[in-house]
């Protein structure tokens, strides 16, 4: 319930907003079933406002991941691969999947649901993540191929514009993506450590804004 009323919050702010779009239509969830999110998916770009992310995103050169079934009917297998200047890396990691909805539930609280990109090969996730007293917002788009076409990429900035999000940060199209046989270490753990790195969270947020300067 929580979930929902952050995203009909930000949809009203949206509204406000000088923008020409409706934010209704930008905004509208969609629905997937398990066997649409099975398959290799290629990051395409997007925004976040967990510290520190931006700046990761601006070193990220490449990212995947695999969506695989497991052994429970509502549960799903990923494997997530990352080039990060220059160093490929991979997690892995289960979460639940049910009613287009995926959802992690401890150590931290995570959930993910799905709206419309303009582009039948491409999954637009949008995620609330809660760790302690924080809330962060993810707006990730993913594609069968290395590119979408300038339309998609500019409904992207138009659905970060009605969250309130910064501006997504986009990989450079024809990157070399890390190979599929890199030892992958476990996901969640290592993602709770980044949301839980609260001393670190100051220093990560200027970084961000040093990386928005000098790099954009």
């Amino acid at each position: 319930m929580k979930f929902v009323v952050v995203l009909l919050s930000l949809l009203s702010m949206g509204h406000s907003a000088p923008l020409t779009n409706n934010c209704d239509t930008l905004m509208k969830l969609i629905s997937i079933n398990t066997e649409e999110m099975l398959g290799k998916w290629l990051y395409i770009g997007g925004s976040s406002d967990i510290p520190g992310s931006r700046s990761l995103a601006h070193l990220l050169t490449s990212a995947w991941l695999n969506i695989t079934r497991t052994s429970q009917s509502n549960v799903l297998n990923l494997f997530q691969t990352q080039r990060i200047y220059g160093k490929c890396s991979s997690w892995k990691y289960d979460v639940k999947f049910e009613n287009s909805t995926m959802l992690i539930e401890a150590p931290f609280y995570l959930r993910e649901v799905y709206l419309d990109s303009g582009c039948s090969t491409c999954l637009l996730a949008y995620e609330e993540i809660i760790s302690g007293r924080d809330t962060f917002t993810s707006l990730l788009l993913f594609s069968k191929s290395q590119s979408v076409s300038p339309e998609v990429e500019d409904t992207l900035k138009k659905q970060a514009e009605c969250l309130k999000m910064p501006s997504p940060i986009m990989i450079e199209p024809n990157y070399e993506i890390c190979p599929d046989n890199i030892s992958p270490t476990e996901g969640i753990s290592a993602l709770n450590f980044l949301l839980e790195a609260k001393m670190g969270h100051r220093v990560a947020k200027l970084l961000d804004v040093f990386f928005d300067l000098f790099i954009n």
